[in-house]
């Protein structure tokens, strides 16, 4: 097996196993899984801790408000009654305001956190460190882990804004925060290796050869959009002419009848 030490810039992200005659399109396919698999996880274990000190997410339009706020509003989470702890609740309030404070008891808040830290570890960056290969079906393994906590705790489901649950039904909305900018989708995904991009057109041995027992390097990065890329070429600095005609006085002249 041929083992890529996957990285995104110079920081290290897991090993991955394939062979010499895999195609590309395959490998790139499979390693941009994997690497936004363990990004779900990671953002999954984040919210969990928050989950188990103050409870469920309230409804976006109560989130923030303050509870004479909410009074005031005539506002009502009718996700608080649904939405009940096993073994019973204990209320620390969210300062911030997000989670409705009605959290899960000792017993139940330990069972959440525990899994974090397993799922956690089965996709953590020391795998490679250990020679350990981080497979789809791990990543696969540490979700199945957390939804099983959380239907521990909560069997009765997360409300529908929860962002627990919309990671685990994949309708999670990332836009405008900082982890969207870590995600790469399949289309944009590039392997550079050797300072060179790898073709998906091509297979694996038409860079590296057919020795099996081959390990290397590779860099997962965005590709850039085109028009992004050229964009500079219409851009007014860019025009050779634009600084003498700034000087005759011949900008922003419109040509036809206004």
């Amino acid at each position: 097996m041929v083992q890529l030490h996957v990285k995104r810039g110079d920081e290290s992200q897991f090993l991955f196993n394939t062979t010499t005659d895999s195609l590309l399109e395959s490998v790139i396919q499979q390693v941009t899984a994997i690497y936004n698999g363990r990004l779900k996880v990671d953002r999954i274990c984040s919210e969990i801790p928050e989950l188990a000190d103050h409870g469920v997410t309230l409804p976006p339009n109560m989130q923030g408000l303050t509870d004479e706020q909410i009074v005031e509003l005539k506002l009502k989470d009718e996700w608080e009654e649904r939405c009940i702890p096993s073994g019973g609740e204990i209320f620390r309030k969210d300062e911030i305001g997000r989670r409705n404070g009605h959290a899960p008891n000792d017993k139940m808040k330990e069972v959440l956190m525990r899994t974090v830290e397993e799922a956690k570890a089965l996709i953590s960056k020391k795998q490679a460190q250990a020679n350990v290969c981080v497979t789809m079906e791990m990543v696969k393994e540490a979700l199945d882990q957390l939804r099983g906590a959380v239907m521990i705790v909560y069997p009765m489901g997360l409300p529908p804004h929860d962002p627990i649950r919309m990671e685990f039904d994949d309708q999670e909305d990332l836009s405008g925060t900082q982890a969207s900018l870590q995600v790469i989708t399949e289309e944009e995904c590039q392997l550079w290796w050797a300072g060179k991009e790898m073709q998906r057109g091509k297979k694996l041995q038409d860079y590296i050869g057919r020795n099996e027992k081959t390990k290397l390097v590779v860099k997962l990065q965005k590709k850039l959009d085109e028009a992004d890329d050229d964009s500079y070429l219409d851009s007014e600095w860019s025009n050779r002419q634009a600084l003498k005609r700034q000087f005759q006085g011949l900008t922003n002249i419109k040509w036809g009848p206004r």
